[in-house]
């Protein structure tokens, strides 16, 4: 077994959000447990411990977390086989002994939710919520990060969005707040947080951003279910992949990702990045 070293584990350091969770934590001089799938990539931080553990390997998910207390559980790669992957991964910490999972989840998340991985994120939820571990929802919207990467070499957003809005959400500000709840688990017991940006904006909108930030012309196609399909078949790819990629705009289409909270400034204390913001470089 792994010798404790940290009441809190981080997992996905190696990533996006994981890893700048992890490096908000090292700056505050908290000591934490990386588990990670490769070793050989983990970041190297002050008062961090790296182990290696994969969600569907439930022996060593339970040796790496064993000793810890609160868990941050990025949800795992999008694959067909991510909820059981996810499902071992709980089950290795309730048995490991851990007492609290804050999870990144998806806004809008349910049973019946339009973005096929949304309701993976609410199966996953339930999970968690039947395990009887002590839980805290991250609710996220689509990251302003990826913005820039919808728009094709011809600077074409294309996907059946319609005049839908979302409140995309800044991966800094996401991080921001799972390293202020992984530092007091207990005062976020319970809570489900709706993560998201200052404003909601159309694919006509974030298009005009992008190329105001740019300097091209960026515009927004809304294409047809049958066209979104059809125009994403030049990348090969299983059917529940394109299922995910184009109910991503039906589900903005339908409304499901509008909505501008007040949770990150609720958590942090500071407001969220707008897309404009973002994209212009700003950081806190």
């Amino acid at each position: 077994m792994v010798e404790r070293v940290a009441d809190i584990a981080v997992t996905g350091s190696t990533g996006a959000v994981g890893g700048r969770v992890a490096r908000i934590l090292s700056d505050a001089s908290v000591r934490q447990r990386l588990p990670v799938r490769d070793v050989s990539r983990a970041p190297v931080l002050p008062g961090g411990a790296t182990v290696r553990a994969e969600y569907g390997d439930r022996e060593s998910a339970e040796s790496a977390l064993s000793g810890v207390r609160v868990l941050f559980m990025v949800s795992a790669t999008e694959t067909e086989n991510r909820l059981h992957q996810q499902h071992t991964f709980i089950d290795a910490a309730a048995d490991a002994g851990v007492e609290h999972i804050v999870y990144t989840s998806f806004f809008g998340a349910s049973e019946d939710a339009t973005f096929t991985f949304a309701r993976e994120h609410w199966a996953t939820e339930e999970y968690i919520r039947a395990s009887g571990l002590g839980y805290t929802f991250l609710r996220n919207n689509f990251y302003q990060d990826i913005m820039p990467l919808w728009a094709g070499d011809d600077g074409v957003i294309r996907g059946p969005g319609g005049s839908g809005r979302m409140a995309a959400v800044a991966r800094d500000d996401v991080a921001a707040v799972a390293a202020a709840v992984l530092q007091d688990p207990d005062g976020h017991r319970g809570a489900t947080y709706n993560l998201t940006g200052p404003e909601s904006l159309t694919f006509a909108e974030i298009a005009d951003a992008l190329g105001e930030a740019t300097s091209r012309q960026v515009r927004f196609h809304n294409e047809s279910v049958d066209e979104a399909y059809e125009s994403r078949k030049k990348w090969d790819a299983p059917p529940w992949q394109y299922d995910a990629w184009v109910s991503t705009y039906t589900a903005v289409g339908k409304g499901e990702l509008d909505g501008v909270t007040q949770d990150v400034e609720k958590v942090t204390g500071s407001a969220p990045l707008s897309l404009s913001d973002f994209l212009a470089g700003s950081s806190r």
